[in-house]
């Protein structure tokens, strides 16, 4: 599927998640597969997806949210989005000490691979339908330079 480019680094991010998250939805229940595919999956989401998160809710998210009440498919997108947040975190929160289980792991797993497809196949669509020239710059702008390409022109 063709994006734009400047929602492109947005997709690139979700590459490296798509993988965490096909490889710890087999976890098995061996104690040392748990803790390792747990610590990828909240490393990912904790650490290297906050200002992805935060660039969502607070550029793309924000942007769209005054389209809300005159457009269903913005509505659904931004409730499916702020769910899909929550629930995210809810799941990577343990209680101090705790350990996590096979099935906290594929739980896990499954929302987070659920929530990259989501994004893919309906959010950034709605975005690329919806956002101006000047907000879809914006997000390009505040995207880590790491996931950029030099041949996007930008």
């Amino acid at each position: 599927m063709k994006r734009a480019k400047q929602l492109q680094p947005l997709s690139r991010e979700h590459h490296l998640g798509l993988h965490i998250s096909r490889h710890a939805k087999d976890c098995e229940a061996h104690p040392d597969q748990i803790n390792e595919h747990w610590s990828a999956l909240t490393t990912y989401i904790n650490h290297d997806m906050a200002h992805h998160f935060d660039l969502e809710d607070n550029i793309l998210a924000a942007a769209l949210l005054p389209l809300k009440a005159s457009h269903p498919d913005v509505a659904a997108v931004l409730s499916n989005l702020e769910t899909q947040h929550r629930e995210i975190d809810e799941l990577t929160q343990l209680a101090e000490g705790a350990r996590p289980s096979q099935e906290q792991v594929i739980e896990l797993a499954n929302a987070l691979y659920d929530h990259i497809r989501f994004e893919e196949r309906e959010l950034l669509p709605v975005a690329e339908q919806y956002l101006t020239q000047e907000t879809l710059d914006a997000i390009y702008a505040a995207s880590p330079d790491n996931v950029k390409r030099i041949d996007e022109g930008r």
